[in-house]
């Protein structure tokens, strides 16, 4: 696997022509880098006018990694050849670089470049990008992988603090402005013989896709904003955050989530990129199929809710986090279901958590600091087994998860205060559903215990903390109460609530990888059945199969009354013996939206034999330049037995993952 690196952009208050003076001190050493142990000029070439200055070195950098496994390499340093190209004219510095040691093994190149700050020409711009390979080494493939990039990430930011040491050893000695490259007359016969003229122009042809990698305008993040909007980040960190970003704006379809927001996903897959990216992208999915990114310009909770719903935003935290109160104690949670409905609570929750990330925003203009979460305050007196009521657990543990999943990494902290004893049956109930990153950021209080020190005080100033907890401050969150049963809807009402609901369900999302379509059965138990999907391609072009078998499927274990899915068909069944196909082949195009009903009652030989579906790969999928293992399609079908979708191998590329949202099936 090819481990990546890609830099935000760093900024030098500093001239251009100053920072490259302090670049050049770096050679032929340099003791501020102990690693690296020296270099030569290989080559070296100027063009006509000396506007550009072509430089190739080979550079040996100590190997800091363990005895072992130097001993078994049999190298105590590498080498790396760096092509430099100084233009002086245009004000930029391109390098490329690559190793020469263990090359049949091993692949590290990298690319950078200085250029001048597009808004403030007396500043300088920095941008760094890697790639490593390891094809072979020795068995311990893995533990060079770590150990290179442990050690590269560390050099990377003593690479900025090595140039700051030179700019300031310059300003020290006096030198403090370096004057701008002017071009001197030069006769066209001298231009032409020069030898050097043509190496130079051929040298900046060869380098042009690396400065275009590298040099390229778009919306680039810079290093400075990061620290200040979003937080300390590692190297590593940052990569990831800038390649998911780069990933977005060249796939993705609609509005390109906030910094903050995609900073999120990547914290809750632990920096893991692949994953994080298809958590986004299926949130996403979702967050178009629900019309969530206008949510709070079009929900208006109803009456009751805002009447008998007990909860509110109060002030923030004593780290500037918005606060969130919710009495749920106090509140008829049994009641507003049956008054407003699960899914008018669900939109509630969702403008809850949407007010949230946008008070988030606020504050941390207002505090001058990142702040990306917010605190709950959940007062739990008046709990009891009313609350314990079946179907209103069974609503709370579905928003629990559409909030896991869509909304990671937005709770800083939840305190709960005067848990009585019913809690812990409930904690038992929920607590699985409950992310582990989430359930370590939960603070218990039973009784009083929140009272005084290691309580509410060392989280809340005392001036925020409600009056209704002994605190000064007046908190106008609702207070609950029992909803009237007059108010309840009808039945009439309550069975349109509950289709609404159903429907709603249908709707799942699923992820497609290569090599593994995604497959779908179901029982088909009456003989008029039909088949039904709605399949809407929002990118790359998908084939949808239908088949039927009367073989035992491997079906792994699921929920009751959940349809098997996954990869379902045996790699050794052969089509036309083991199963047959039902459907011919169905190819549905980037942006289509196919509906297709199918009768199958014909085949039920054997009532209650799964109908099988899968899909297969078609067409040209648009994947990320420069990017490998992901596609980007996203598709979703309703009422499918099965839809599977694959992008098509591209030159160069190994593997290629999309994602999709699949719908429940129906018969």
């Amino acid at each position: 696997m090819v481990q990546k690196y890609q830099s935000p952009v760093r900024v030098y208050k500093y001239p251009f022509e100053l920072v490259m003076a302090a670049y050049e001190k770096r050679f032929p050493t340099c003791p501020q880098i102990p690693v690296f142990l020296g270099s030569e000029v290989l080559g070296e070439s100027r063009s006509a006018d000396g506007a550009v200055h072509v430089v190739e070195r080979s550079c040996r950098l100590r190997v800091d990694a363990p005895r072992l496994l130097r001993k078994i390499a049999g190298v105590e340093h590498v080498v790396f050849v760096q092509k430099n190209v100084l233009n002086w004219r245009e004000r930029t510095l391109l390098i490329e670089a690559h190793n020469e040691t263990f090359a049949s093994r091993v692949v590290v190149k990298e690319n950078c470049s200085y250029s001048v700050h597009p808004e403030n020409e007396d500043w300088t711009c920095f941008e760094q990008s890697a790639s490593l390979d390891i094809r072979s080494f020795f068995g311990f493939e893995s533990t060079l992988e770590k150990i290179a990039m442990k050690q590269y990430t560390a050099n990377v930011k003593r690479g900025k603090e090595v140039i700051e040491h030179y700019l300031n050893e310059l300003i020290s000695q006096g030198t403090s402005h370096i004057p701008r490259w002017t071009p001197a007359p030069v006769r066209e016969e001298d231009a032409r013989s020069q030898p050097g003229s043509r190496q130079v122009e051929g040298t900046l042809r060869a380098l042009g896709p690396a400065a275009e990698a590298v040099g390229t305008d778009g919306d680039k993040l810079d290093a400075d904003y990061i620290q200040r909007c979003l937080g300390q980040l590692t190297p590593m960190q940052e990569s990831c955050l800038i390649q998911l970003r780069l990933w977005l704006q060249e796939t993705h379809r609609g509005k390109i989530p906030k910094d903050e927001h995609i900073l999120r996903f990547l914290r809750a897959r632990d920096f893991h990129l692949d994953k994080a990216r298809e958590m986004l992208c299926q949130s996403l999915s979702w967050r178009k199929q629900h019309q969530v990114d206008v949510l709070l310009q079009t929900w208006r909770p109803p009456a009751l809710l805002e009447e008998f719903y007990a909860g509110g935003w109060h002030y923030q935290d004593i780290d500037g986090r918005p606060l969130y109160i919710l009495r749920l104690g106090q509140m008829d949670t049994k009641g507003l279901m049956k008054a407003v409905g699960e899914e008018a609570l669900l939109q509630h929750v969702l403008s809850v958590n949407e007010e949230g990330q946008k008070r988030c925003e606020g504050n941390t203009k207002q505090f001058g600091r990142p702040i990306s979460s917010w605190t709950c305050l959940l007062d739990l007196e008046g709990l009891n087994m009313r609350h314990l009521w079946r179907p209103g657990v069974k609503a709370l543990l579905r928003m629990i998860e559409v909030v896991e999943d869509n909304y990671p990494e937005t709770l800083g902290r939840l305190l709960i205060v005067r848990a009585p004893r019913v809690f812990p049956v409930l904690w038992t109930l929920i607590s699985p559903f409950i992310n582990e990153n989430t359930r370590q950021k939960f603070l218990i209080y039973s009784g009083s215990n929140y009272q005084g020190p290691g309580g509410l005080v060392d989280y809340l100033d005392k001036e925020v903390i409600p009056d209704f907890l002994g605190g000064e401050s007046v908190c106008n969150v609702p207070e609950g109460g029992l909803v009237p049963k007059s108010l309840y809807l009808t039945e009439e009402e309550q069975e349109q609530a509950d289709q609404l609901r159903q429907w709603s369900e249908t709707y799942h999302s699923a992820s497609v990888l290569r090599g593994a379509p995604h497959e779908v059965a179901l029982d088909i138990l009456e003989g008029e059945s039909v088949i039904t999907w709605d399949f809407d391609i929002l990118r790359g072009d998908v084939v949808f199969s239908l088949y039927h078998t009367k073989q035992a499927l491997r079906l792994g274990p699921r929920e009751p009354g959940a349809r098997a899915s996954g990869q379902l068909v045996d790699k050794g069944w052969v089509l036309g013996t083991d199963y047959s196909r039902v459907e011919a082949p169905l190819v549905c195009r980037e942006g289509e939206s196919i509906q297709v009903g199918t009768p199958v009652g014909h085949l039920l030989l054997h009532p209650g034999r799964p109908l099988l579906g899968c899909g297969n790969t078609a067409g040209q999928t648009r994947r990320a330049p420069g990017l490998r293992d992901l596609a980007g399609q996203q598709g979703r079908d309703h009422g499918v037995p099965v839809v599977g979708a694959q992008p098509p191998m591209q030159p160069g590329s190994r593997e290629n993952k999309g994602t999709g949202q699949l719908h429940k099936p129906r018969a």
